[in-house]
């Protein structure tokens, strides 16, 4: 890439810089989970989150702006408008599960949200909550409230967050259900351009930054089956693996049941073959 100068390495991407404006992120198909890169990777992984966020660029610019200026024809590299990053993680929880409902159990809160009693594992939350985490460089994130929030980013700065937060998940859950995914929760990170104005940047609505389920196989009081990196978590977990690095390889059956799950909801949301998005990828930008 001899017009990029590579400026840093993330879990998943490599990030570039074109010039004084402009990056270039390109997804790999590395694999994390419990914050560990595993060695084996998943074949077309990295352009199933290129495409699934590209997807939801272009359809949630009317709530807020983001980074995409472009796909490129690799499927898996975006142009893109540099940004000041803000240092937090926008959580948006619609479910009770992870680490979320760990806290419940503990607590019967998450993030000082008080919620009712007698949740269930993978319950409905009343309403979609906000529950900020930070952004750890190395290590875990961890969830903080709202005030330990505002000590980041400031009062103001924290309710246009967590209002867009909450409007995007919205909107994104709505579509999604109606093609058979619950978007139990997500993440966003947002940045700001150099007028201040809070941009969408790095991935929204994917596998690596959501919990994707199969909205016909849902029941409350246990875990449920998902199209994210989940089955790759579950089977990490059952071989007693202390999550520090490196990780375990991952076999076959592994890779291609991961691969297949990334692959069924990217069609089912953008309602695009693989494989037309693979011979056209701005396909997912009509």
């Amino acid at each position: 890439m001899p017009e990029a100068t590579h400026v840093g390495s993330g879990k998943v991407r490599e990030l570039y810089a074109l010039d004084d404006e402009r990056l270039l992120l390109v997804a790999s198909d590395r694999i994390s989970t419990f914050d560990v890169v595993l060695p084996t990777e998943i074949p077309d992984k990295g352009r199933v989150l290129t495409g699934l966020s590209a997807f939801w660029f272009a359809r949630t610019s009317s709530i807020v702006p983001n980074h995409l200026l472009r796909l490129r024809d690799d499927g898996r590299s975006t142009e893109c408008r540099g940004l000041e990053m803000l240092p937090l993680e926008c959580v948006v929880r619609g479910y009770i599960t992870g680490s979320g409902w760990k806290d419940y159990q503990a607590t019967g809160a998450t993030s000082g949200h008080a919620l009712p009693t007698g949740l269930r594992e993978s319950d409905r939350l009343p309403a979609p909550i906000f529950t900020p985490s930070t952004k750890a460089q190395e290590g875990h994130d961890e969830n903080i409230d709202l005030a330990e929030a505002a000590e980041l980013v400031g009062d103001g700065r924290l309710a246009e967050l967590e209002r867009i937060s909450l409007d995007l998940y919205r909107s994104a859950s709505e579509h999604a259900l109606m093609h058979g995914v619950i978007i139990a929760d997500t993440k966003f990170e947002f940045g700001v351009d150099g007028s201040g104005q809070i941009v969408l940047g790095d991935e929204a609505l994917t596998p690596d930054s959501s919990r994707f389920w199969p909205a016909d196989e849902y029941e409350p009081g246990r875990s449920q089956p998902s199209f994210d990196k989940q089955y790759v978590r579950d089977y990490c977990e059952s071989l007693g693996w202390d999550k520090t690095y490196p990780g375990p390889e991952l076999p076959a059956d592994v890779v291609d049941g991961t691969r297949a799950r990334y692959v069924e909801v990217f069609e089912r949301l953008t309602d695009i073959g693989f494989d037309e998005y693979l011979a056209d990828p701005d396909a997912v930008l009509r």
